[in-house]
């Protein structure tokens, strides 16, 4: 879009840098937050706009796997003075999320990689939507699942700004994956059935899945021909992760681990896996 161009041409190395600047950048904590200060402190204005109604994600937290990058959409409010050019030479918009005191004060940020997407709903109210991208190859290190803020960035033509915090929060959490291994198949009724299994989460800092330890996690039973599980028995996962506990056959069935999540890492269950009782 030509206010790229424009922008730049008026202060320097400028603003849709928060934009254009590549997302690796724009999470580090100093090149982002320099880049960004360079913009605000050049900009010929603070522009008379507020962001409002944002809302990441449609309000559900982000999981991040190991190596994948994430989609984020995001909608929000903008309101601007009824003067104001939006037009899409002269203005330009866009989600961050960001985790510290302020979306200028921040210890990590994430700009959407494009401005967002507008309509007018009034001749002072545009609504918009963007997307952005979390990549956890470049963008996260272990400490950073947990909640972060949202923020808008306003930018005209003419190197006006609008930075504006607090628009709301998302968790950002670590990927997990369950495992679960029923044996013998098929087994005597009476006889002892071994459920081992593994719970396992992404290590940005790595990117690979590693154990997740001391966590409780249920072993449950869904009888065949029933739809519903009910838990067995409740175990801890070991340093590395793995869960083993044994039962007794009684009837067909199938067994899996069942983990309820922490804080940081979602809810998953592992794929029931059948046992044939004779």
């Amino acid at each position: 879009m030509r206010i790229r161009a424009t922008v730049a041409a008026v202060s320097g190395a400028l603003v849709l840098s928060a934009f254009a600047v590549p997302a690796a950048q724009a999470a580090d904590a100093s090149s982002g937050k320099a880049a960004f200060s360079s913009a605000t402190s050049t900009a010929a204005a603070t522009l008379n706009v507020t962001f409002s109604n944002m809302k990441v994600n449609s309000g559900k937290a982000v999981v991040v796997g190991a190596t994948a990058k994430v989609a984020v959409p995001v909608t929000y409010t903008l309101t601007h003075a009824a003067g104001l050019d939006v037009s899409a030479d002269n203005f330009a918009s866009g989600p961050l999320i960001y985790r510290g005191t302020s979306a200028t004060s921040f210890t990590k940020r994430i700009i959407s990689d494009d401005p967002g997407t507008c309509t007018a709903a009034s001749t002072t109210v545009l609504n918009c939507k963007a997307t952005i991208y979390i990549r956890p190859t470049s963008d996260l290190a272990n400490a950073d699942a947990a909640t972060w803020k949202a923020g808008g960035l306003a930018i005209s033509a003419n190197g006006a700004t609008k930075t504006q915090s607090d628009l709301g929060s998302v968790p950002v959490k670590r990927l997990s994956q369950l495992t679960a291994d029923a044996t013998p198949e098929p087994v005597k009724k009476g006889n002892t059935i071994t459920v081992t299994g593994k719970l396992s989460r992404a290590n940005w800092e790595t990117n690979k899945y590693a154990g997740y330890a001391s966590q409780p996690v249920k072993l449950q039973f869904r009888k065949n021909g029933s739809s519903t599980y009910t838990t067995v028995k409740t175990i801890t996962t070991s340093s590395t992760g793995t869960l083993k506990t044994t039962v007794k056959a009684t009837v067909d069935g199938y067994f899996r681990y069942s983990f309820a999540g922490t804080s940081t890492t979602p809810a998953v269950n592992a794929t029931g896996d059948f046992v044939d009782v004779k």
